[in-house]
């Protein structure tokens, strides 16, 4: 078996997350109707009536994906409430075909990130809210309903990079997920991955089915994943937010700071991560999230090559993750919590801190920011932690060297 699909993917390091359903016409989260429309489906229904778009929401998504130094998207196709913004053939009028704005917004995706490109990822719930199968319990037929919508998402627009299976941490005790569909995906797209979110209690779990690609940390600290007997991506999975899906309630948005920390800890674990906005009614990005994300890729616009693409070194020390270019032989150095240099009434950052090695020798180096020299010290073992010139302060702060010969 050729698993060289699942390394391209995680070598992408770096994807957007986005919920969008019906529930964002509410601006409560996408677990809206579980959590206030329980015993008034036929009120939430309506909500398709008002389900509208603007025309040019994915290319929007798209580039504010490329603002982030985002490499791919994953998309809720169908959320836990039943809609889809796919065209379901006919399965169910409860999609985006059958919506005030009478279109496939899955095609408008797909073909926005071809013309950006970037990689299309598929979410798929597993639990459905809306389907009288799943509410009746006749799981037989509701699985049969669930086989034949992923078959449409696989033949129906072309390659994509992947379906992401959410919810099966839902089913009742007993009731297994079916793992021929994951079986089917592989057949109609055999360089798709194949991705069962774990859910909140069993981070990095593997699951059972050998076609299983990818294993997921929602909202955790990544571990490395150990690849068995194939090979297999970890995927971090976190909000900008407490939500996934838009709340105009929600004021819990993390920093760019703690979100590129959140971005390090995946890599520095060999993870990727999927970070999560949640679009409003419109399909647009709210102004925060994207200003957010425009932050995270100032970060990202001289030091993505080393977070997103170069593995970790085997090197030693004790506050800076290596990582390392093997066709250049270069060494990165990334040191989090750096601070500016000014007067010491103004700023916090100067105080006294060196990368020390455990072996090897630094022969020379330089700051990727400003391209400024590192302070070589200890006879090459160790060089100075220079804080940011005033006006900058990117929190992280990442150094290149070469090394001599390593004992």
């Amino acid at each position: 078996m050729d698993y060289r699909y699942v390394s391209d993917y995680q070598r992408l390091g770096f994807g957007l997350f986005v919920h969008y359903g019906l529930y964002s016409n509410l601006s409560k989260g996408e677990w809206a109707e579980y959590a206030f429309y329980q015993n008034r489906q036929a009120e939430y229904e309506k909500e398709i009536s008002a389900f509208h778009p603007a025309e040019d929401w994915a290319d929007q998504l798209c580039l504010t994906a490329l603002s982030a130094h985002c490499r791919y998207i994953i998309l809720t196709t169908r959320h836990h409430e039943g809609f889809s913004l796919y065209d379901t053939c006919g399965l169910s009028d409860f999609d985006a075909p059958h919506s005030a704005c009478h279109r496939d917004l899955i095609r408008e995706y797909v073909d926005a990130c071809r013309r950006h490109g970037l990689l299309p990822v598929f979410y798929h719930t597993v639990i459905d809210w809306h389907s009288p199968l799943s509410k009746g319990q006749k799981w037989d037929e509701y699985f049969d309903y669930l086989r034949k919508s992923i078959a449409i998402l696989c033949q129906n627009y072309g390659p994509i990079g992947g379906i992401w299976f959410d919810g099966t941490w839902g089913l009742p005790q007993g009731v297994n997920f079916p793992a021929d569909i994951y079986t089917m995906i592989h057949h109609y797209q055999p360089h798709a991955m194949v991705i069962n979110n774990t859910g909140l209690t069993a981070l990095g779990a593997k699951g059972a089915s050998q076609e299983i690609d990818g294993v997921t940390f929602e909202r955790g600290k990544a571990f490395p994943v150990q690849p068995g007997s194939r090979p297999i991506v970890g995927e971090v999975c976190d909000a900008i937010t407490d939500h996934w899906g838009y709340a105009e309630n929600d004021l819990s948005q993390k920093s760019p700071r703690e979100l590129v920390n959140i971005l390090l800890d995946a890599r520095g674990a060999g993870c990727n991560l999927v970070l999560n906005v949640g679009p409003k009614a419109d399909g647009t990005v709210p102004t925060l999230e994207k200003e957010i994300l425009k932050k995270i890729g100032l970060f990202l616009a001289t030091n993505h090559d080393v977070v997103l693409r170069y593995p970790l070194s085997s090197l030693k020390t004790e506050n800076a993750e290596i990582y390392h270019d093997e066709k250049t032989d270069t060494y990165y150095a990334v040191i989090r919590n750096v601070g500016m240099l000014l007067d010491q009434n103004v700023t916090f950052g100067s105080e006294n801190r060196n990368v020390v090695l455990a072996d090897g020798k630094v022969l020379d180096g330089y700051w990727l920011d400003n391209n400024e020299p590192i302070d070589v010290i200890e006879e090459g073992k160790a060089f100075r932690v220079r804080p940011f010139r005033y006006g900058v302060s990117l929190g992280a702060r990442i150094a290149a060297f070469h090394l001599g010969d390593k004992k």
